[in-house]
């Protein structure tokens, strides 16, 4: 009797072992990190997201005039630098890539995802690093790339964040950080919001460019989930961003504390690149060009000057 009440009280246990499992299970996918079909609806409407993109207007070259661009400013660099002692997580003779790569998951293994609760009115580097110490612990992807636009262009990559955007108005966008690899004489896309980054069969990061058009051809696109093992899986993230690839958005100038509202300072103007014949929500072109629409592609996705 006695052993019958052990072996039924450690089923019991095991049960509630798989329970709690299960229900971490669900949390972590649910984070957008695991590597799984999620969201049933989100990945069912991956066909429709594409044929969006596929029936889009071209790109053509148009009279609006802008130079997209990155300045940093070196005193601030190196600040930035020796805050984070970003020397420490790669080797000195590291590639663009690998350096981009090594702090992009500096960035994702220290704050997670989240929607913040109280928004910073200073948005730079340092203050945005100690308000998850101070306030709360995670944040949004558009702070997760103006952190990773900062320490990038603090060891000296061109980098820029870009807000990539939905052809219907909803509630949510998302923004990632492109870098010029000078090695390779291109533009790719990371993303340490989700940890993730694109590559073609032959293992080269994909820009956002390069992705768009891939998803429009049919062409294949390996994901790499927390920055590792390539994977062509059709997941929840890979039907997200066939979402967001419609039209994009940039600061025409970029620099150290673009977005500290607190200072009051003059931000330049935003760059809108939407497919011809597209009139892109939200977006008020004013006559003293403070918001600009162009479906100029070679300017707004131009090398680095």
């Amino acid at each position: 009797m006695k052993a019958l009440k052990l072996l039924l009280k450690t089923i019991l246990c095991l049960f509630a072992l798989v329970g709690v499992l299960t229900v971490a299970l669900i949390l972590y996918a649910k984070s957008g990190y695991l590597d799984i079909n999620i969201e049933e609806t989100t990945l069912g409407r991956l066909d429709e997201r594409v044929e969006l993109l596929r029936t889009a207007g071209t790109y053509a070259a148009d009279s609006v005039e802008f130079n997209m661009q990155s300045i940093a400013d070196s005193a601030k660099a190196a600040e930035i630098r020796a805050y984070f002692q970003l020397d420490t997580l790669y080797s000195a003779e590291a590639t663009t890539w690998e350096k981009t790569l090594a702090i992009a998951k500096f960035v994702s293994d220290n704050i997670p995802h989240a929607n913040q609760k109280a928004q910073p009115t200073r948005r730079d580097a340092i203050t945005l690093w100690e308000y998850t110490k101070t306030t709360e612990p995670a944040f949004n992807c558009r702070l997760h790339s103006i952190l990773l636009y900062e320490l990038l262009s603090s060891v000296g990559i061109t980098a820029s964040y870009i807000t990539c955007m939905p052809k219907i108005e909803e509630s949510d966008c998302h923004v990632v950080n492109q870098v010029w690899l000078p090695e390779l004489r291109k533009w790719a896309m990371i993303d340490s919001d989700q940890a993730n980054y694109a590559t073609d069969e032959a293992g080269t990061p994909l820009s956002l460019s390069e992705m768009r058009e891939r998803y429009i051809s049919g062409e294949d696109i390996w994901y790499h989930p927390h920055y590792g093992k390539a994977t062509k899986k059709k997941t929840w993230y890979y039907a997200y961003m066939a979402k967001n690839l419609y039209w994009f958005s940039c600061w025409e100038t970029l620099h150290f504390g673009q977005e500290c509202w607190d200072e009051n300072q003059e931000t330049g103007r935003y760059v809108n690149l939407v497919p011809s014949g597209y009139q892109p929500y939200g977006i008020e072109v004013s006559e003293d060009g403070t918001a600009i629409v162009t479906s100029d592609a070679r300017l707004f996705w131009a090398a680095p000057q």
